[in-house]
């Protein structure tokens, strides 16, 4: 049974579990790192199974009061045999995606289906954000944007084109899907 994500009615304070998931090398664990540290690694570490970061991002106000979320966030592995074998015990109880795939790697964007697939098949059609990494990689980009649009115009997904690296966009990644989260927990 899924539960809503709590809310404290005097502080206007969600709470949920989002998951990143791609292709291994995608930039997930970098993007996480970006977005709770704002600082960028250029070293690359291996996720090994699943690791949860947190971060309270503010979302604006309701009714003249602020609107907080506890995010937690996981970052999940990228091999697809690892997905096959844990998906219910990581991805359960998740209210979100970021679907992360490298621009400068097609083959991250085709298999990117299978992950948000492998999502929804275990917590339900939850909101989803296609997220195009390494944009700052301009001299190696592989997938251009109407490729990415034909490929996911059946999840109906927002997307955007991130750079951990630099920063870009990736606030408003997470936050938009933050806001998204809210928007379908109220209207349910």
């Amino acid at each position: 049974m899924m539960r809503k994500p709590t809310m404290d009615t005097e502080s206007k304070t969600y709470k949920f579990k989002i998951c990143l998931v791609g292709e291994e090398g995608v930039g997930k664990t970098s993007l996480i790192h970006r977005f709770v540290s704002g600082a960028f690694d250029e070293s690359y570490i291996r996720t090994l199974g699943a690791v949860v970061s947190k971060k309270t991002v503010a979302l604006g106000s309701t009714a003249g009061r602020p609107v907080q979320v506890d995010m937690m966030i996981l970052d999940i592995m990228g091999k697809r045999t690892f997905l096959q074998l844990f998906k219910e015990a990581y991805f359960h109880g998740a209210k979100g995606v970021l679907a992360v795939f490298d621009v400068t790697r097609a083959q991250s964007l085709r298999d990117l289906t299978k992950w948000v697939d492998g999502v929804r098949d275990s917590v339900g059609p939850v909101p989803v954000y296609a997220l195009g990494n390494k944009t700052d990689l301009t001299q190696r980009r592989e997938v251009n944007p109407e490729d990415a649009t034909s490929i996911l115009r059946s999840y109906e997904c927002p997307i955007l084109y991130t750079s951990a690296k630099t920063g870009d966009n990736v606030e408003q990644a997470f936050q938009g899907l933050a806001k998204t989260i809210v928007e379908s927990t109220s209207n349910e």
